[in-house]
């Protein structure tokens, strides 16, 4: 039987409560009388009217579900009319907008998908972090942005064919989405770091910058030769992982 801590109010299960003290609060400057005191409160203050909605939700479906015994064949516009009526269906009013304050950016600026998973499941964590962090080539490889004409079908454990339209693929979105003064992507035979700069070098040995040297946030490895760049277009991250081997690609 799950044991339970009494703190003020709250009847609080003890492993919770000891997790929460022990690697939840510390660092954060707030004592654990204080976090708890809080939050005691904001579930005093928010309980009854909880408890007010799901009597509510509780009185809607009831109505709703002696609406369909009473009609099993209806007709569209008044089973809409009906819940209008009953106030399940709000009116339409005229556009508006809503702020946000003291939101991160991941969540109130940049796009992408927002997934709420439990932390105590290791797989569903990496498939959130996945959904938000993953390989361009992985993505073209798997789906039909690439075509299978011409021999670049998805057969065996790498094709090839279809591996080099993918890297083709690859190299004009970075042209459209983070775009270089001189030249192209695909000429790119290596990468440097020259006073805070990017600086790209070409196989006919030309260089070129960004466009927008404001694209350019950071590297990984040494100026001369980094292993990663790391780019940005519209607030979404863009990492080039840089292979010594074929640094081409």
């Amino acid at each position: 039987m799950e044991k339970y801590t009494k703190i003020g109010s709250l009847q609080v299960a003890t492993e919770l409560y000891h997790f929460i003290n022990s690697e939840v609060i510390p660092g954060t400057d707030v004592s654990s009388d204080q976090f708890w005191n809080g939050f005691g409160d904001i579930v005093n203050d928010l309980s009854p009217k909880n408890k007010r909605l799901l009597t509510v939700r509780d009185e809607l479906q009831q109505k709703i579900n002696e609406w369909h015994q009473a009609n099993p064949k209806y007709d569209f516009k008044e089973y809409k009319a009906f819940l209008t009526k009953l106030n399940y269906l709000e009116k339409e009013t005229d556009d508006f907008t809503i702020t946000t304050q003291n939101v991160d950016e991941e969540i109130a600026v940049q796009a992408g998908p927002q997934l709420v998973v439990p932390v105590n499941n290791g797989r569903y964590a990496i498939n959130a972090a996945n959904a938000r962090w993953g390989s361009l080539y992985d993505a073209l490889y798997g789906t039909d942005a690439i075509s299978e004409e011409n021999g670049a079908d998805k057969i065996g454990s790498y094709n090839p064919v279809r591996g080099e339209k993918v890297i083709a693929y690859a190299k004009r979105f970075l042209d459209s989405a983070v775009p270089l003064k001189e030249q192209s992507y695909s000429d790119v035979k290596q990468f440097s770091i020259e006073q805070g700069m990017l600086k790209v070098h070409f196989s006919n040995n030309n260089e070129s910058v960004l466009l927008n040297q404001d694209q350019f946030v950071g590297y990984q490895g040494s100026e001369s030769n980094p292993v990663a760049i790391l780019l940005k277009n519209n607030d979404i991250h863009l990492e080039i992982q840089i292979d010594s081997i074929e640094s081409n690609r």
